[in-house]
């Protein structure tokens, strides 16, 4: 069982904590699906415990369907999110053509933002890649404008790297 963790205050000691207590959380072999729904469903959790001032931590995995490159939700902590977002749609679908983290810090001010809890003001989505390819995207949503710096995006840039070591 992984302790949640107890911040000390110390944004890096508190960070590497976080990523060892994940690594510790991971199966070793993610290849059967249901053992990577079980990771994602617990990453998220393990998120929204340690991360303050969020409203919806999830992850969203990349699926071609019927022809149709999309974005399905995964694993969540929050409200009731979209279901379905077409690549290229909203903060999240930019994330995926793009291949880089996107930091929105007021989503009112995003063209084309999707929303799915009114309550969310700012967003931090990551890509998740596997062999240079986006297999998905780990979403973080708050509802305080200008919630997320750079640091945050980095922190959670190697959560999805860890995670990526395990798809």
């Amino acid at each position: 069982m992984v302790k949640l963790i107890e911040k000390s205050g110390d944004r890096t000691s508190d960070d590497q904590l976080f990523l060892k207590s994940l690594t510790a959380l991971l199966e070793p072999s993610q290849q059967h699906m249901l053992v990577r729904i079980s990771t994602l469903a617990n990453t998220a959790s393990l998120l929204a415990s340690y991360l303050d001032r969020i409203n919806w931590v999830g992850f969203y995995v990349r699926s071609n369907i019927d022809g149709e490159d999309l974005l399905l939700l995964g694993p969540f902590w929050g409200n009731p999110a979209c279901t379905r977002i077409p690549v290229g749609k909203g903060v999240c679908g930019r994330c995926c053509i793009a291949k880089e983290t996107q930091l929105v810090e007021d989503v009112t001010k995003f063209s084309g933002h999707i929303t799915c809890d009114t309550a969310s003001k700012s967003e931090l989505v990551v890509p998740i890649f596997v062999a240079d390819e986006v297999v998905g995207v780990l979403d973080i949503d708050s509802p305080h404008t200008s919630r997320f710096s750079k640091e945050d995006a980095r922190f959670i840039e190697e959560v999805a790297r860890i995670i990526a070591l395990h798809w």
